[in-house]
């Protein structure tokens, strides 16, 4: 996920966040808040919380996202009056 993407996403990414990860704590959201640059920060706290190589961490943000945008597109496409 280019950096770009996850700033335009990081509202939805953090309120998930610890649905998804459960060792990612407010301190650690908070920090990516006041992040700079977020996707690097959001990132770090995982690889960190985690233990997990770089590009593994990148891998699986981008792999919830993904999960959570198609169940979001299947969900409303049942939901659509026909």
């Amino acid at each position: 996920m280019h950096k770009n993407d996850f700033e335009g996403k990081w509202p939805l990414i953090r309120s998930h966040s610890k649905v998804w990860w459960g060792r990612i704590t407010n301190d650690d959201l908070n920090k990516v808040d006041n992040a700079e640059i977020k996707y690097f920060e959001f990132v770090t706290r995982l690889q960190l919380r985690y233990e997990l190589d770089r590009q593994v961490t990148k891998d699986e943000i981008d792999k919830r996202v993904a999960e959570y945008e198609a169940d979001s597109t299947r969900d409303n496409i049942a939901a659509a009056p026909v």
